[in-house]
């Protein structure tokens, strides 16, 4: 099916070059005589480190609105990162467990995690990772999802790739929404939200919830583990969380922003492994954050420079049950543990406007981070609790990048970083980008390169057993090229990007030592393909993404795990009157192998969504939605259970 899949995929990448080649080059060519068409601008944060139209900016981006969260899965983030191209998901076992997501086949460490701009990659993780599972989707405006390596503007751990969650703000207009939700597995999820401004200060208050029995994580719905280890256990979830963010701006040049977050999770997992994989195990996860923020503009707005103090805690408890033998009678193992991930930190950032010369932005930063954690064994023995040593380090920075608009149309960057690292050194790393908007025939082409680096997490260099001090930064290189399409004022707007990486010095477990070493290497390669295209006015509109990755381990040559080939993602939205839109979704993807060396290999997949949505009046509306609705049997990860066939349904409400 892969290489079906991948020859379908061509054709139609094929069909649709040719219909739009001849119309795109003969405006190209008419370009100067045609009238220029209204641009309505499009602002982006993460690409420019400061608020920048999205035809200026070279990199490839892609937004998600709070409204697409809304309307794809309202009690997760994960579900609509599945519509970006270049973005790869695998949930260990279902809604609630283990999520890890890459960017363009770079390791899920790889993906730098922010909130606000504020870093929240966990540093009490092995490889420094974000769990996307503790999030509440509540809170959030919109994501930016910038591809590429990043480093030269975030620093460590932006070699694939930046995800910049941005959360709700008061507007001088109040808003109020309330949300609720039911359906299988027991799953009951709701939210509120309250914003508005008075005078001067702004304000923003949302808070979620959400509870499900669930199902196993191991084995449920695959028919030989079922067969094999009997009735197995449901493995639910209960998260929930709170945001809050507080604004002032008397439009006198100086302004505050302050924001508290913070999110807990309770999950139950199995072990997925030994004579009894299905185990019940249960884990609590904490996510606290705070952060103010003051910016000042002087000299009539030429400059602007910014302050942001900020702290984070990622916090995991563990209570992992284990058995030896699978039957009577049989050993219990009981095991606790906790890790904990303290980020402290303060960052400067000035622009100052060049006017025909651009802009320049250049900052400095400081960040501590933190860990420690703790085990006790209860079972089958008691014994002592055994603290594992703290470690910590501190990174401080200095970065900078000048925004250069060459003529109306071209836009250039160039931007370069020097980050410290206490105990590993020192690593600089450069991005430059290109963007050439044509106004009149709605076409950007952009184009960038640089590097990428990521500093050994806390838990490599320092754990007592497995730890190296002697670890090198992984780095990268890292080049790709596309062009944004417009077509039919707007209607139809068309995304094509490459890019290639090379990835050195990675950090991978040596079994003949027992430690991490800088021992891999690796080499990806890929195209991602968008299409949003309004078909009829109003009433029916196609949306494609689709992802073509090859990602080798240069060492042996053999393709990456949990790499799929091709990724791809088919909706319609059809307005069936004005009160009711229908959106039909089907998600496929292609075989990829479960572990390293090409072996555990997972078979292709077609899930098939369904969701309908009904407008009551202005303010309320109600919805279903059907999650894996032809019941399809798959993994995202060897042996953890998915979905079974699942409808939910919802009252919103909106003022």
């Amino acid at each position: 099916m892969c290489r079906s899949f991948t020859r379908r995929c061509a054709g139609l990448f094929g069909v649709l070059s040719l219909l739009l080649a001849t119309p795109l080059l003969n405006s190209i060519a008419n370009a100067q005589s045609l009238p220029a068409t209204a641009h309505v601008p499009v602002v982006v944060i993460t690409a420019e480190r400061n608020e920048t139209d999205i035809q200026r900016v070279g990199s490839a981006i892609t937004i998600v609105s709070g409204e697409d969260i809304a309307r794809r899965n309202p009690s997760s983030l994960v579900d609509v990162l599945r519509e970006v191209p270049g973005v790869d998901i695998t949930e260990n076992g279902g809604p609630g467990s283990t999520t890890s997501v890459r960017l363009r086949g770079a390791n899920a460490g790889q993906t730098l995690v922010l909130i606000d701009g504020i870093r929240v990659n966990d540093s009490s993780g092995v490889g420094g990772e974000f769990d996307f599972s503790n999030l509440v989707p509540a809170a959030v405006e919109r994501i930016e999802v910038l591809r590429g390596p990043q480093s030269a503007l975030y620093g460590s751990d932006a070699i694939g790739g930046v995800i910049n969650i941005i959360t709700k703000r008061g507007r001088e207009t109040p808003e109020a929404a309330l949300q609720i939700e039911g359906g299988r597995y027991g799953t009951v999820n709701g939210s509120g939200a309250v914003s508005g401004a008075v005078g001067p200060w702004s304000y923003a208050l949302s808070g979620g919830a959400q509870r499900s029995d669930g199902f196993s994580r191991f084995g449920s719905r695959i028919p030989a583990l079922e067969a094999r280890f009997g009735p197995l256990e449901r493995d639910g979830f209960d998260r929930f969380g709170g945001y809050g963010r507080f604004g002032y701006d008397a439009r006198q040049g100086f302004r505050l922003d302050f924001g508290a977050l913070t999110t807990t999770l309770n999950s139950a997992y199995d072990a997925a492994f030994g004579s009894v994989p299905d185990t019940p195990s249960s884990l609590r996860q904490r996510l606290h954050q705070v952060y103010g923020k003051a910016d000042l503009d002087s000299f009539d707005g030429l400059l602007t420079q910014s302050l942001t103090a900020y702290a984070n805690r990622t916090d995991r408890a563990y209570n992992d049950i284990s058995f030896d033998g699978a039957a009577a009678p049989r050993t219990t193992f009981f095991t606790t543990s906790r890790f904990v991930g303290d980020r402290l930190g303060i960052e400067y950032q000035a622009r100052l406007k060049l006017a025909q010369f651009g802009s320049l932005i250049a900052g400095a930063k400081t960040e501590r981070e933190e860990s420690s954690g703790s085990t006790q064994d209860f079972l089958p023995v008691q014994g002592r609790l055994v603290a594992s040593p703290p470690g910590g380090q501190t990174t401080n920075a200095v970065f900078g990048l000048w925004q250069i608009p060459v003529d109306d149309r071209l836009n250039i960057s160039v931007g370069g970083r020097l980050d410290d690292v206490t105990g590993i050194g020192s690593f600089v790393t450069w991005r430059t980008t290109a963007a050439y908007f044509i106004s009149e025939t709605g076409t950007k082409f952009r184009a960038s390169a640089g590097t990428g680096a990521k500093a050994p997490s806390l838990f490599q260099r320092l754990d007592p057993t497995f730890g190296n001090t002697r670890l090198s930064p992984e780095t990268s290189f890292s080049f790709d090229g596309g062009v944004d399409q417009a077509l039919l004022d707007g209607r139809i707007n068309l995304s094509v990007t490459g890019f290639s990486n090379e990835f050195q010095n990675l950090i991978d477990f040596d079994f003949a030592t027992n430690r991490y070493i800088n021992i891999a290497s690796a080499r990806t390669n890929g195209v991602e393909f968008g299409l949003d295209a309004e078909i009829v006015d109003r009433y029916l509109r196609l949306k494609v993404a689709y992802t073509y990755l090859s990602a080798i381990d240069t060492v042996t040559k053999l393709t990456l795990a949990r790499r799929p080939g091709d990724v791809a993602r088919f909706s319609v939205v059809i307005k069936a009157s004005d009160e009711l839109t229908i959106e039909p979704s089907v998600l496929v993807v292609s075989q990829r192998f479960n572990s390293p060396g090409e072996s555990d290999r997972l078979a292709p997949y077609v899930r098939l969504d369904l969701r309908a949505d009904y407008q009551l009046d202005k303010h309320w509306n109600i919805y279903v939605r059907g999650d894996n609705i032809t019941n399809r049997r798959y993994e995202e990860a060897l042996s953890y259970g998915v979905t079974g066939a699942a409808f939910y349904a919802g009252l919103k409400g909106k003022w």
